[in-house]
């Protein structure tokens, strides 16, 4: 199982990471999405099938980006 934090400017709200949360969620492979919205940042444990690359590219999608330096 992997597992990483990742930095989302764009959460302002518990609305924010509610979204992320069911939308990564729906991805094969996502076991747990975590989030806080006071630090902004959403921590995600997934396996395979999911990837690092297809959660990117699933929070790009719905308009929040991660900040490419990581958490903080």
């Amino acid at each position: 199982m992997d597992e990483k934090t990742f930095f989302i400017p764009n959460i302002s709200c518990g609305h924010c990471t509610a979204a992320i949360r069911n939308e990564l969620l729906e991805l094969d492979g996502v076991a747990s999405v975590d989030g806080s919205p006071d630090d902004r940042t959403v921590t995600v444990q997934w396996a395979a099938p999911a990837t690092e690359a297809v959660i990117v590219a699933r929070l790009e999608e719905i308009n929040y980006p991660p900040s490419p330096s990581g958490a903080g």
